[in-house]
């Protein structure tokens, strides 16, 4: 009671003193400074939690734990879910997505935290997944959150989400513009000077404090960057395409697996299931341990031979063939070890697997090539590019993917290979799949804001809201007496026909009946089943507001009756869904 009286006081000298526009940029600079906070306790939690479990173990030879720890995780994660959060936490960047157009932008209090403790005890243990879908989600709660306690509009709460995910991504790659473009490509914010600044704020708010606390290696950077040879565009066209269908594979795989653990309804038996698979890969191939950060620090550095560090396969080390060997073998298992962690009730995402196959991807395409001889391919620099075309093609943001790995070198003399290699993989994939890995289920759905501001209006409005009730009903057994009678006290034109249980049997139409209505004679033997017809066109209460739009724009009819399994429920008119569709789309269009 205190509190929201306090919140009512604050709301009213915020209302007096502070315009609306310089009230969401302050509002954007704090959301950026919290999801950029949270963002650096998650790197740094997990990051010592991994190096207390491993500190100790051996390059050369086995390390037995393997077996325990992603199992233990899971298990961990997967109790904390069910007992304490009691909500699915998995996915969080397709939630974020899912909020914004099914839920008002509305994101539950408990995701600026839970997603914090899952993902540390899922990735600490070395579940085979990323911190920033977590991350994001973490982010984008607070934005939400915060944004509806100071009853602000769903304009302004999806702006907020975005930039909470914005200052979450730019703090933990130490990236602000690829904060930002996370915001536009990915969130799907609108490219206004009302979603940029505050985007700007957030980004540059969160990239400066990991900087401050952390350093300039937040996640890891490299800054000896091989002069770009244009000789070498062939090859980066090569690791473009082979980036494209590798995203293919990651995506489908991890779409497949899941959708197959899905079936299983039993928890711990899935648990159990996914998190010996999941303990058993890492056992054999460790670079699948965690997120795979120090492992692209180490290719990336020129210590590719770190692969085989704790695996059986560390004596094929110097053998070259084996050594391409195993990378296809991590590169095929990675994706197998990422979706039995999160289908197994792991929480993590896809965002760190993505630019792990990628930079193994760049790393094999030129180790393969340099085998031959006949050119030198800088290792590092493909790494770097495969890391982009890969993180393009799954997240079907290439703008991110380039600025990302471009401020993770630490300049733009590498720019031309990054546009080439995240192009040509982004458009490879293209052809297969036309959303990215987090929006795939939700536009199967139609339940997806995308920039189109149409299809964005129409998403976000439900046909619950707009049936209209106001319309008399008649039985079918009703004399053209009754029904005159019925005709007198209403304002509409149309009358539903309806059975004793409420079934629809069809409609009678004012214009059909003019000629009879005044025909007092036809009053007593003229009844309600004889007059009706069943209309052509019929909605359904869970059809989308783009079928009733279709609808609505392939008929003449104003008034659409909608049913709910046969039962009448009531009609949608196109004057109402006309109204609130450019209501809708006026809010969308304001700066």
């Amino acid at each position: 009671m205190i509190l929201s009286l306090s919140l009512i006081k604050l709301q009213k000298w915020r209302l007096k003193h502070i315009s609306h526009r310089n009230f969401v940029l302050l509002l954007s600079f704090v959301v950026g400074l919290i999801s950029g906070l949270s963002a650096v306790v998650l790197k740094n939690t997990v990051y010592y939690t991994h190096y207390i479990l491993t500190v100790g173990f051996e390059a050369e030879g086995v390390n037995f734990l393997y077996l325990l720890y992603p199992l233990f995780g899971m298990a961990l994660t997967v109790l904390f879910v069910k007992y304490i959060v009691k909500d699915d936490i998995s996915h969080g960047i397709s939630k974020v997505l899912y909020a914004i157009s099914r839920n008002n932008s509305h994101l539950k209090p408990h995701n600026n935290y839970s997603s914090l403790i899952g993902s540390t005890l899922t990735v600490g243990f070395g579940g085979s997944v990323g911190l920033e879908a977590p991350i994001v989600l973490t982010g984008a709660s607070i934005g939400s959150n915060l944004a509806r306690v100071l009853r602000m509009d769903y304009r302004t709460i999806t702006l907020m989400i975005g930039c909470g995910a914005a200052g979450a991504i730019a703090s933990i790659f130490n990236a602000p513009i690829a904060g930002i473009l996370f915001g536009l490509e990915v969130v799907m914010l609108d490219l206004t000077m009302g979603s940029i600044i505050p985007l700007l704020i957030a980004s540059i708010t969160g990239a400066t404090l990991s900087s401050l606390i952390m350093g300039k290696t937040v996640m890891f950077a490299f800054f000896s960057v091989a002069p770009f040879d244009i000789s070498n565009i062939p090859f980066y066209i090569l690791l473009g395409i082979v980036a494209g269908f590798v995203s293919l594979y990651f995506v489908r795989a991890n779409r497949y697996i899941e959708s197959k653990l899905s079936n299983i309804r039993n928890t711990f038996r899935k648990l159990l299931i996914s998190g010996i698979v999941v303990s058993l890969l890492i056992f054999l191939f460790p670079p699948l341990y965690g997120e795979g950060y120090d492992i692209l620090t180490d290719i990336l550095n020129g210590r590719g031979e770190s692969l085989f560090n704790g695996s059986f396969f560390y004596s094929f080390k110097d053998n070259s063939w084996l050594f391409l060997l195993f990378i296809v073998l991590v590169l095929f298992f990675k994706v197998i070890a990422m979706a039995f962690t999160t289908g197994g009730g792991g929480v993590g995402g896809v965002f760190a697997p993505s630019l792990f196959m990628g930079g193994i991807t760049g790393f094999l395409v030129a180790k393969a090539v340099n085998i031959f001889k006949f050119v030198d391919l800088p290792e590092s620099n493909f790494a770097l590019a495969g890391m982009a075309g890969v993180m393009a093609a799954v997240m079907h943001a290439p703008l991110t993917a380039i600025f990302l790995i471009a401020e993770i070198t630490g300049g733009y003399e590498f720019f031309l290979p990054l546009m080439i290699t995240a192009t040509i993989s982004y458009l490879t994939i293209y052809f297969y799949e036309r959303h990215n890995i987090y929006a795939t289920n939700l536009a199967e759905r139609g339940e997806l804001i995308t920039h189109d501001k149409d299809k964005a209006a129409l998403s976000r409005m439900k046909i619950t809201k707009l049936v209209e009730h106001n319309f008399l009903i008649v039985k079918p057994d009703a004399t053209l007496g009754e029904l005159v009678k019925t005709i007198a006290r209403s304002e509409r034109n149309v009358f539903p026909v309806v059975d004793e249980e409420n079934n629809f049997l069809g409609v009678v139409f004012i214009n059909e009946i003019r000629n009879i209505m005044f025909s007092t004679e036809l009053y007593d033997n003229t009844y309600v089943r004889n007059l009706m017809f069943m209309p052509d066109t019929i909605i359904n209460i869970d059809a989308t507001m783009e079928d009733v739009a279709m609808k609505f724009n392939e008929t003449s009819h104003y008034n659409l009756p909608v049913l709910n399994n046969g039962k009448y429920v009531g009609f949608v008119s196109r004057a109402n869904v006309f109204s609130s569709y450019r209501n809708l789309v006026k809010e969308f269009s304001q700066e």
